[in-house]
């Protein structure tokens, strides 16, 4: 007893640093084992999302592949080529070479096959004639379909993305134009987000390979994109391709390295994209949080343990703590903590957006939320109805991805948008704000550009079916009238027999911009090919749609801009129940019924 009086202050001591120190070695391997398990799973969602970002960049390739066909064709006498099956060697070099001096896409090529698959030109040989139907199964798809296809294939020269066109003449099919680009694009794409690609051909497509574009192969694979660096190379010579498509990732000499299948339109595999990110450029959010609420908790803990462990554990955490808001601040993304009633911190990303703020203070006093910047538009996420409604949308829906559209100081920015708890208790949320701006604005303009007549920037056929099929479903279902009208210029042919190409591309422009202009604004107009145009008129009856056809006519032949035109009108109103094509059938009818009694008159069908 005396033993105990005489060392009390020692032995208490003693048991409290002998708590702490097994607490401590508690906290600490429960810590490390999750912080080694949600780096895993972050590696994993991380691959995941370089996988979508491949997907994501070889489909929008594929549009624009599949928009540069659509401009293409539309090249002055080319139609008559086709039909006449002389097609000139240099046809397309000068466009060709705008695309490699202007553009991302520094080698596109263009071949054109007659209705049976025979190549009639090839802009990057001189050899063709040979037919290849039953070697390239697409070619029979599109001659038997009559429909645009975007494919990823191997040929004899390379493993490329394809955009064919069927080439039509009214119903009859001239023939096959098809766009092929290349990989390198994506791949410098890529590298400007801080990533390294090399796209192979697998063993088996790469025997069928007898001219390869960039000659450069790993073994028996196929190197696809001219831009593959030499060390990645070797890389994935040394440790085998094999070995490493296995794997969703892979770690190696420094390298994150994540692979991508790359399918044909049968879903077979024909090549894969490996993505190469340096492992110190990886970001770790999850990780970020989580270390952050341990933190916290880890405080709480250890101060119930007597002042001496508060003080250890104050000094402790008060360092972990700076670390914490030196990791935020390095962040690319504006990372913000809340409590769902006002902001409590932000890393210093932030004050590159909101460049009006010096300090958060400053911040606070003009604004409630950063949603006050949120732009509604279909899409994006808004800020809802009241405070922070936003994000408990997001909270609710974990899976969800969501974006925003932000207007800063006349600025606009994208972002996606993710939230997380890290502190239950305090109701504390982290909200990380990743920029996506200029993949939005490409993506947005590529979707445009798919949908635009080059010429009169009217919308074009596709935009057509797509609007058609839409009107004609809110018709049926709710019983409301809707009418189409068909038109186009009288005697045009003549005209550019007369002027010129150039005069009948303006005559084109003027007068399809005065019907536009003379349309209401919930009416759709588009340019389906040549002189020929279609309005779609949403909640209009044909008694309507003939007064509006007729009062376009008379502004027509009065206007008399660039050269007097009349032009001839088709009008007719949708039957409850029938398809696209049979409302086209019927309109085109009622046009042509106007031309047979005359021209610059309006018939109902």
């Amino acid at each position: 007893m005396i033993f105990f009086q005489k060392y009390k202050f020692f032995i208490t001591t003693l048991t409290l640093l002998i708590v702490v120190t097994i607490s401590f070695a508690v906290y600490y391997g429960y810590v490390q084992v999750q912080e080694k398990k949600i780096r895993q799973n972050e590696y994993i969602k991380r691959a995941q999302q370089i996988q979508k970002k491949v997907a994501n960049a070889i489909v929008l390739k594929e549009k624009a592949t599949l928009a540069i066909a659509l401009a293409l064709m539309n090249q002055k006498d080319f139609q008559y080529s086709m039909l006449k099956k002389a097609i000139p060697a240099n046809y397309f070099d000068p466009i060709i070479k705008q695309f490699r001096q202007n553009t991302l896409y520094k080698n596109i090529w263009i071949q054109v096959m007659d209705k049976r698959g025979k190549s009639l030109y090839k802009s990057w040989t001189k050899k063709h004639g040979e037919n290849r139907t039953k070697l390239r199964e697409e070619i029979a798809t599109i001659q038997r379909k009559k429909k645009i296809l975007n494919i990823v294939s191997v040929g004899q020269y390379d493993l490329s993305i394809k955009g064919m066109i069927p080439i039509m003449s009214g119903r009859r099919m001239l023939g096959i134009f098809e766009v092929i680009s290349h990989f390198n694009s994506i791949a410098k794409n890529f590298k400007e987000d801080g990533f390294e690609s090399v796209v192979l051909a697998t063993k088996e497509q790469s025997k069928h390979i007898k001219y390869p574009f960039t000659r450069l192969f790993i073994g028996e694979y196929y190197v696809a994109n001219f831009n593959a660096a030499k060390n990645l190379r070797d890389l994935l010579g040394k440790y085998g391709v094999e070995n490493i498509v296995k794997k969703p990732y892979s770690i190696i000499d420094g390298y994150f390295i994540v692979p991508y299948f790359i399918k044909n339109s049968n879903k077979k595999v024909i090549g894969y994209d490996f993505i190469f990110q340096k492992l110190s450029a990886l970001s770790n959010r999850e990780l970020e949080h989580f270390t952050f609420k341990w933190m916290i908790l880890g405080l709480v803990l250890f101060s119930l343990l007597g002042a001496l462990v508060n003080t250890t554990l104050y000094f402790f955490m008060r360092k972990q703590k700076i670390y914490y808001k030196n990791i935020i601040d390095t962040s690319k993304n504006i990372i913000i903590i809340n409590d769902k009633k006002k902001i409590l911190e932000i890393n210093k990303t932030f004050f590159k957006y909101f460049q009006n703020y010096k300090t958060l203070e400053a911040f606070r006093e003009q604004n409630v939320c950063v949603c006050n910047f949120f732009v509604k538009e279909e899409g994006y996420l808004d800020q809802g109805d009241v405070s922070y409604y936003w994000l408990d949308v997001i909270l609710k829906n974990p899976e969800t991805k969501y974006k925003v559209k932000m207007d800063i100081d006349n600025n606009i920015y994208y972002f996606s948008v993710s939230a997380v708890l890290i502190d239950s208790e305090k109701d504390y949320y982290s909200v990380v704000f990743s920029d996506i701006t200029q993949e939005e604005i490409y993506k947005n303009e590529l979707q445009k550009s798919v949908i635009t007549d080059p010429l009169t920037a009217l919308h074009n056929r596709r935009y057509y079916y797509e609007k058609i099929e839409k009107e004609m479903y809110e018709a049926k279902r709710y019983g409301l009238a809707l009418s189409i009208i068909m038109t186009d210029i009288d005697f045009f042919k003549k005209v550019n027999d007369t002027h010129g190409h150039d005069v009948g591309d303006e005559v084109l422009k003027v007068y399809s911009k005065l019907l536009q202009e003379s349309l209401r604004e919930s009416d759709i107009i588009c340019r389906i090919g040549g002189e020929e145009f279609i309005i779609i008129l949403p909640h209009t009856d044909k008694e309507h749609a003939f007064k509006i056809a007729e009062k376009l006519r008379k502004l027509v032949q009065k206007s008399k801009k660039i050269l007097p035109i009349t032009m001839s009108f088709g009008v007719t109103e949708y039957i409850n129940g029938e398809s696209e094509d049979y409302i086209f059938k019927r309109v085109d009818e009622a046009l042509y019924k106007a031309k047979e009694q005359g021209r610059n008159r309006v018939e109902v069908g």
